[in-house]
């Protein structure tokens, strides 16, 4: 007669390791729409920005994933250089690449020359990159790092509470965020990247453009 098999235990490293599976899944689907294919109740994001962004992620940029469902972004938070108070809302109407960063962050110190090289470029009214320091406390300690580097194209962003990387999702540093003309994500990159190669640039340009292309599409729709 064979032994009834007892269930065997669950380690606790083993417990730990699928809730954080779970967890993660959990946020993928809450940023990014169900990764199991299933759909939640909220919309998608335009097709159009999609179906044109996700060619453009190769090379220096093969790691952009192009967002599913748009993230409202307008109510983050953060000051300028001089302190004024700001959020993603007064930048809406333009694109904007929201670089997530701290001077303690050896990546992140070693993008920014081409950060600010690609807002040389391609910055204009329609293209901003805002280069956000998550530092915390004072915003002395990034606005002396940029000026050591000789950083001359990107303003000072800080949010000194640091809280702004959660809240986007962002569980490592740098993470790059390519937000749409009404203040949505369109995708995120993370990881450092060569912003400054012609895949970053191309990636940039298109991101523009079908943005100008889906308002004017809008403007006709309403006239």
């Amino acid at each position: 007669m064979a032994r009834e098999k007892r269930p065997q235990k669950v380690s606790p490293k083993l417990r730990f390791q699928l809730a954080a599976f779970i967890l993660a899944a959990g946020l993928a689907a809450v940023l990014y729409g169900n990764p199991f294919g299933g759909k939640s109740g909220e919309p998608e994001a335009p097709a159009a920005s999609v179906a044109t962004l996700k060619p453009y992620a190769v090379g220096a940029v093969q790691n952009f994933v192009a967002a599913r469902e748009p993230l409202p972004l307008e109510a983050i938070e953060f000051v300028d250089g001089d302190g004024n108070p700001l959020t993603l809302a007064d930048f809406k109407g333009r694109v904007v690449l929201l670089n997530l960063w701290a001077t303690w962050c050896a990546p992140c110190r070693e993008e920014m020359p081409a950060l600010d090289a690609l807002q040389a470029e391609v910055g204009s009214d329609d293209f901003l990159v805002l280069a956000l320091s998550l530092d915390r406390g004072g915003i002395e300690k990034p606005r002396d790092f940029l000026e050591e580097i000789e950083i001359k194209h990107l303003a000072l962003y800080h949010d000194k509470t640091g809280r702004m990387g959660t809240r986007l999702g962002a569980f490592g540093l740098p993470t790059t965020l390519l937000i749409g003309r009404d203040g949505k994500s369109l995708g995120r990159l993370v990881g450092p990247a060569h912003w400054d190669d012609p895949d970053a640039v191309a990636l940039v340009r298109a991101a523009v453009g079908v943005d100008k292309a889906e308002e004017a599409a809008a403007s006709a729709a309403d006239g």
